[in-house]
């Protein structure tokens, strides 16, 4: 059984099909093609393939792996996993004004690290 990265070297650099060489059948069912769209969707000459295959995500799974192995160009490509980051004052800028998550997410982009302290100054709420 492959792992994610055999399938993502598969597709990107090494440019040949890992499904014929195991002779496994039921290779497709254990595709991830989700996560493997997400990984692509990450790196900015790939994107535009991942949204292809977001779109037409009824296709069966050797049909999408056959698109990215085919159709990207031979190169490696690196990228971070994407996470959502998660913000400890977040929770904090969202009380204090009453702002919605894009909100505050913009508010700490623009406050200050010293009014961050003076808003959770204000906000304690004291006790042991």
């Amino acid at each position: 059984m492959y792992e994610l990265k055999d399938y993502l070297n598969s597709v990107n650099h090494q440019k040949k099909t890992l499904m014929e060489e195991e002779g496994d059948e039921f290779w497709e069912k254990r595709y991830p093609a989700f996560i493997v769209n997400k990984c692509l969707s990450g790196l900015a000459d790939a994107v535009l393939f991942a949204n292809e295959m977001n779109c037409l995500h009824w296709l069966d799974n050797k049909l999408q792996y056959d698109f990215y192995l085919h159709g990207l160009p031979k190169k490696k490509r690196f990228a971070k996993w994407m996470k959502a980051s998660k913000l400890k004052d977040l929770d904090l800028i969202k009380e204090h004004f009453n702002y919605s998550n894009e909100k505050a997410k913009t508010a700490l982009e623009i406050l200050s690290k010293e009014q961050v302290e003076d808003i959770r100054q204000i906000r304690s709420r004291g006790g042991s």
